[in-house]
């Protein structure tokens, strides 16, 4: 019997290992379920969505001017397409242009990003392109700008994404 009381007394003092970890499993559980409520992570993934899509831009305009001059299909002028996997991208000063058609299906942006109207005039135009909201409608502070005269990027603003 004072073996009974001693076994008893012994099982009464502490936690099991199996009780501690079944506490630490529901804790885990609950703080991830917890933590998306209370970190924002919309703000760094708009960032970084919009840093490739400059990514995008700058490679896509790189290999629309090589195929452009390596077909001899464009000069200065305005007009000249490129065909690029099938897709035909309009041409700008032998750059994709500063518009819809040009640097957006080149880059295959189109579905993500909103291309402002083209500013300036031939051969410096731009063309302010701006992450979409989920709405259809731009995202102010969270664009880049795409010069066709060069293809060159500029003037990256992450400050509203």
């Amino acid at each position: 019997m004072r073996a009974m009381t001693a076994i008893a007394a012994r099982k009464e003092k502490g936690f099991t290992l199996i009780e501690l970890v079944m506490v630490i499993v529901i804790l885990g559980i609950l703080a991830a379920f917890a933590l998306p409520r209370f970190a924002d992570l919309g703000t760094e993934a708009r960032t970084s969505s919009l840093n490739g899509a400059v990514g995008a831009v700058k490679s896509a305009a790189g290999i629309a001017h090589s195929a452009c001059l390596a077909r001899a299909t464009c000069d200065d002028t305005d007009g000249a397409t490129v065909d690029l996997d099938g897709v035909s991208i309009n041409m700008a000063n032998a750059y994709p242009e500063a518009a819809t058609g040009g640097i957006d299906l080149a880059a295959q942006i189109n579905d993500d990003f909103i291309l402002g109207t083209p500013s300036g005039t031939e051969p410096s135009r731009t063309v302010l392109i701006s992450a979409d909201d989920g709405t259809g409608s731009a995202l102010a502070n969270c664009n880049f700008t795409y010069a066709e005269n060069n293809g060159t990027v500029s003037a990256v603003n992450t400050g509203g994404c």
